[in-house]
């Protein structure tokens, strides 16, 4: 089971897999160096970069988020402001304050290795880190795996899962159909189902509190980056859009020069502010992942500032509603572009958006199965092929289609009646063997499509 929290994380950018994954890995490991009394005789770190994290680790700012979890910082508590001295001083001082305590000598340049070269052994996402002491000797080294949205597993225990039962929840679920037969055994909306569940390890009062964060920060990010002007950093001088794009649609609003598709507009520039941000490396909610951070809180602030009766109780039932879909393609498939391309991140984004926006458009659970259901099937086969390993071309306009897909399908959903041929379940199927199938050099390595073909072009 993954809970509402788990794939709705506060972080910063650019990416939940290369970014906040990597900064918590360094982190615990750093805890565990504390916890084992080895921090006093650590002379010298170092962090090995294996598969994707080596081939667009440097676009992703994966060196970056190590020197940050090495130095004690969290993604979801770390100041953006304050990340950017504790690079730079790491970078121009070749000092480290290992864990924000025992300062140790550290040249990025050398103790942070991108290993294109040798093979990741469980999963494309995997990072090596190690500490000595004063003669060279190994103290302590651990190997994580970064498996997408910011989860971090040992190395070891990439793959194994735990019965859903094992988490003591009212209402386990493995699949869409648990969901359907759970929902309609109950007389309950999926949300409810959500809801239970979380309230089983924390009061309701608690959940509501954190779920009125997350939205805070998504609504935060969208108005932050429809004001937030220049050039994105990254070599690729990419200009922000959104704030000439929101003077536009404001000027327009009202007067005869407004466009009959103005709302999708306004859609649009909802997640191109935010995956903007992302890009900058600001904070933001992985939902589920950094490369598709836009899309739920644009769907969502469709839902709050362009539908009617929406309130914040609606807007509550739109994330848990997303959840539910979100843990089934990450139980049953994979939410890292790394492994599946970016039908896992974009794809697996607009059918949760799909899915919490039928609900709270008054769709029954058949319909919000069949809003996911639609979101992810016009995705399949989707690549992740990011220019110079950043995360700004294809991916900040994939938000804005994304979101745009994601009304879409809720509405093509809410339509029918529930029935319809391919399941989620088979959908889901359907996107883990893709992913399977897909060659690696379209999975977030910067070694094929776009990544390599923008100079032809």
């Amino acid at each position: 089971m993954i809970g509402v929290f788990e794939l709705f994380k506060i972080g910063i950018g650019p990416s939940s897999s290369h970014t906040v994954g990597p900064m918590k890995a360094a982190a615990q490991f750093v805890d565990s160096v504390r916890r084992a009394g080895l921090l006093p005789r650590v002379e010298r770190a170092k962090v090995d970069l294996f598969g994707s994290l080596a081939w667009t680790g440097k676009g992703h700012g994966t060196d970056k988020a190590v020197i940050l979890g090495l130095s004690g910082e969290f993604p979801d508590t770390v100041d953006p402001d304050n990340a950017d001295k504790i690079v730079h001083s790491a970078r121009e001082m070749r000092l480290l304050g290992l864990g924000g305590d025992r300062t140790i000598r550290f040249d990025p340049e050398t103790d942070i290795v991108f290993d294109g070269t040798t093979a990741a052994k469980q999963h494309p996402n995997t990072l090596a880190l190690t500490v000595f002491g004063s003669d060279g000797e190994v103290l302590l080294t651990q190997r994580w795996c970064s498996v997408g949205g910011g989860f971090v597993v040992p190395e070891e225990e990439v793959g194994k899962s735990a019965d859903a039962s094992e988490r003591g929840v009212p209402h386990p679920f493995r699949s869409g159909r648990d969901l359907l037969e759970i929902g309609a055994s109950l007389h309950k909306p999926i949300a409810d189902i959500v809801m239970e569940n979380e309230t089983s390890r924390l009061s309701r009062e608690a959940v509501e509190e954190k779920l009125d964060r997350i939205i805070e920060v998504m609504m935060s990010c969208i108005d932050r980056g429809m004001v937030t002007d220049g050039n994105l950093p990254g070599g690729l001088e990419v200009r922000r859009r959104a704030p000439s794009l929101h003077r536009r649609l404001k000027e327009a609003a009202g007067s005869n020069n407004q466009a009959q598709h103005a709302i999708m507009d306004w859609v649009s520039l909802y997640a191109i502010a935010v995956n903007e941000e992302n890009a900058a490396g600001s904070r933001v909610v992985t939902a589920p992942t950094n490369g598709a951070a836009g899309i739920i809180p644009a769907t969502l602030r469709y839902y709050r500032d362009h539908c009617q009766d929406s309130d914040r109780e609606g807007m509550r039932r739109l994330l848990l509603t997303a959840s539910a879909i979100g843990a089934l393609f990450k139980m049953n498939a994979s939410i890292s572009g790394a492994e599946v391309g970016c039908q896992g991140e974009v794809g697996v984004a607009c059918s949760m958006a799909a899915a919490g926006l039928a609900a709270v458009l008054g769709g029954t659970n058949e319909q919000i199965e069949n809003a996911a259901e639609i979101g992810m099937e016009h995705h399949l086969g989707m690549t992740c092929d990011p220019i110079g390993g950043l995360v700004q071309i294809p991916c900040i306009e994939r938000n804005a289609f994304g979101a745009i897909k994601a009304i879409s399908a809720a509405s093509l959903a809410l339509q029918g009646d529930g029935k319809h041929v391919v399941s989620l379940d088979k959908v889901i199927a359907t996107m883990r063997e893709t992913g399977r199938d897909m060659q690696s050099k379209y999975k977030e390595t910067s070694l094929g499509g776009l990544a390599v073909n923008l100079a032809e072009c």
